[in-house]
């Protein structure tokens, strides 16, 4: 009996999805390379059917964040695994159509290509070849998977760029629109567990594809035959241009420009300990804080990359954990604050100290919050936005992100845009104001040219200003000089807001609270409930679907009195225009607060959002409100769970 025969037999059983077995017989069809194929025998033979309906049942699709997915699989084969290198990498990444692996990595490169060049032949006046750049991060394959990536593009007739080493995802973002090239990738997983890998696609203005590049995009990958990927499985890097100090130096320069005021940093000295978590962001938050006049500290035993993130147990700075070696060195040193980024920096945490002295985590609604007032009382006072404020300047951020935001935007007479989950959403909105410019300037005008305070001039007066952009899961971007978020940029931000308050005599904390006095105090949470997997896909889709089929009516003694569904609703934003269809609800309750549910697109999770506020009538009163509100969000947080369970089960 053949492996293809086991396969057939399986799936007539019932052991594996229909999907599953019509995945792998076209990979075996694909004429795999010998330890691919041997390494689908072992699981075959080994009987491990939910191993293969977990790796085979569907191809990796792109979420909000690209295309990401394990590299390993849960239970490994032999033949794949191999020699496991120095830094704990096994030979290959492994065989799976769901995986992140060099079928499924050359197969999305041919199909970004091919979208590109149809892309650029579409436009009138537009020629030569379509330009690539790639960045990874330290995780396993992630050099591997840029090698393959530019081999790959430059033998179907592109360019190619590749840094020479491990660059973080907001540099990525700013080297397409410098290098003017049409399209870039970097490779990463973010802050996922060390597992994972991903591919996330960028088009020529720097940020990652939306609609309708991204179902494009999608099309022309699901059209590339498995037989087509065999020819591009050995890199050849002959041709491609590897960037160096200067591609370093114009992004340091462009995320320097976060800063509003140096002077107040240079004059307030302040000391930080700081955590790149193995990661990205010493590359660049180090020089960038120093050069600023920042005493910095780095955790030594975190410095290093490394993609097993061996001193934590995930290497993701919204968690308390990944802080702590960090947080130990800000109480032995007398450290301001703690930074800390994600392992490609594009995400920052942070904990500052109290006026009792210990230092206290923030979150990202938190620190969002705090940067947004700052940001604009600051833009205010240097005269960049009317001291009444302005319709056309704006700050953006996504509908799950708290709304003290919207309240600070109000407050200071600014346009408050929400975008939906993922910062691809918030840079479309800049596209939008960059368009608008160019449109009323003329063709004579360069945009990348023109001085930053210039150009925001200009945008007030003839489009909109993005002052500053956030989402709440810690990603934070300063101006349009790049397109996604930036935690480089984020570190230098902060560590002003920082010296502003410590020049005033207060805390961060005091200076958060300062915020609810006067806006209101507002509290969010998070629920992550985890599903891996063909099941797990399944029971999320299932939670997903009843929500729409069956909306909740109540939460406890709480009832519901609006459900918003961004799947079948029009919902327009404060620009006038309309929302991109979701999978995205927002329910409104009784008592003003209010959460949101959707599936994760980059991690097997469904989220929920939570978010309470209630006035405060004074300085007194807010320990008793902040008590109160954290009591029954807590409480709404286990109900809302708990029927999101019993959803997923069926």
């Amino acid at each position: 009996m053949t492996t293809l025969d086991r396969i057939n037999a399986a799936a007539q059983a019932g052991q594996l999805l229909p999907g599953t077995a019509e995945n792998i017989a076209a990979f075996l069809a694909a004429r795999l390379p010998a330890w691919a194929e041997a390494s689908i025998e072992e699981l075959v033979a080994k009987q491990a059917w939910g191993e293969l309906n977990d790796r085979f049942y569907r191809f990796l699709e792109f979420g909000t964040g690209g295309m990401r997915g394990r590299t390993a699989g849960v239970l490994p084969a032999a033949a794949e695994t191999g020699r496991i290198n120095a830094t704990g990498s096994p030979e290959h990444a492994a065989i799976g159509s769901n995986l992140l692996n060099d079928f499924t990595l050359i197969r999305a490169v041919i199909g970004l290509f091919r979208y590109t060049k149809k892309y650029l032949a579409a436009k009138p006046g537009v020629a030569g070849r379509p330009k690539l750049v790639i960045a990874h991060d330290v995780r396993h394959f992630s050099r591997h998977f840029s090698e393959l990536a530019v081999s790959t593009w430059t033998q179907l007739g592109g360019d190619a760029f590749l840094f020479g080493g491990p660059r973080p995802t907001p540099q990525l973002s700013f080297s397409v629109r410098w290098l003017q090239a049409h399209a870039g990738v970097v490779i990463t997983a973010s802050h996922n567990p060390p597992h994972d890998n991903g591919f996330k696609a960028y088009f020529e203005d720097g940020a990652q594809v939306v609609p309708p590049h991204d179902r494009r995009i999608v099309e022309e990958v699901n059209a590339v035959p498995l037989a087509e990927i065999g020819r591009f499985l050995t890199a050849r890097l002959e041709g491609v241009i590897t960037l160096g100090r200067d591609a370093d130096d114009a992004y340091l320069a462009v995320a320097a420009k976060a800063a509003l005021d140096p002077e107040i940093l240079r004059r307030s000295k302040v000391k930080i300990a700081f955590t790149n978590i193995h990661g990205t962001g010493a590359v660049h938050s180090v020089p960038l804080l120093i050069h600023a006049g920042c005493e910095v500290l780095p955790v030594p035993e975190q410095l290093e990359f490394d993609g097993r993130f061996p001193t934590v147990k995930s290497p993701n700075p919204e968690n308390a954990e990944a802080l702590a070696r960090a947080i130990a060195l800000a109480e032995a040193e007398g450290c301001d604050v703690v930074l800390a980024t994600d392992p490609d920096a594009d995400r920052m945490g942070c904990a500052v100290r109290n006026r009792a002295g210990r230092m206290e985590l923030l979150t990202g609604n938190q620190i969002g919050a705090l940067l947004a007032e700052y940001r604009l009382t600051r833009y205010k006072e240097l005269g960049w936005i009317p001291a009444a404020g302005s319709p056309q300047a704006c700050i953006v951020k996504t509908f799950v992100t708290t709304r003290l935001q919207d309240a600070i935007g109000a407050g200071h007479g600014v346009k408050v845009i929400n975008t939906l989950t993922g910062f691809k959403w918030i840079a479309a909105k800049m596209r939008v104001y960059e368009d608008r410019l160019r449109t009323a300037m003329g063709p004579g005008f360069d945009y990348e040219t023109t001085p930053f305070e210039e150009r925001a001039r200009l945008l007030l007066q003839h489009s909109t200003f993005y002052a500053f952009g956030c989402e709440e899961s810690y990603g934070y971007l300063p101006n349009d000089l790049l397109r996604d978020k930036d935690g480089n940029s984020a570190c230098l931000m902060f560590a002003e807001l920082c010296a502003w308050v410590k020049s005033r005599g207060l805390t961060v904390p005091e200076y958060l609270d300062g915020l609810f006095l006067r806006y209101g105090f507002y509290l969010e949470g998070v629920i992550n409930i985890y599903y891996e997997g063909a099941s797990g896909n399944a029971k999320i889709k299932r939670i997903l679907d009843t929500y729409r089929a069956r909306p909740p009516q109540a939460f406890g003694d709480v009832g519901v009195t609006k459900f918003q569904d961004f799947g079948r609703e029009t919902i327009i934003d404060a620009d006038g225009d309309e929302i991109p269809k979701q999978d995205l609800y927002l329910i409104t309750l009784a008592n003003g607060y209010s959460f949101a549910a959707r599936g994760s697109g980059t991690e097997p999770k469904m989220k929920f959002y939570l978010f309470a506020n209630e006035q405060v009538g004074s300085p007194g009163e807010l320990p008793a409100v902040k008590a109160r509100v954290r009591t029954t969000l807590e409480a709404l947080s286990r109900l809302i769970e708990t029927d999101a369970k019993a959803r997923a089960e069926g």
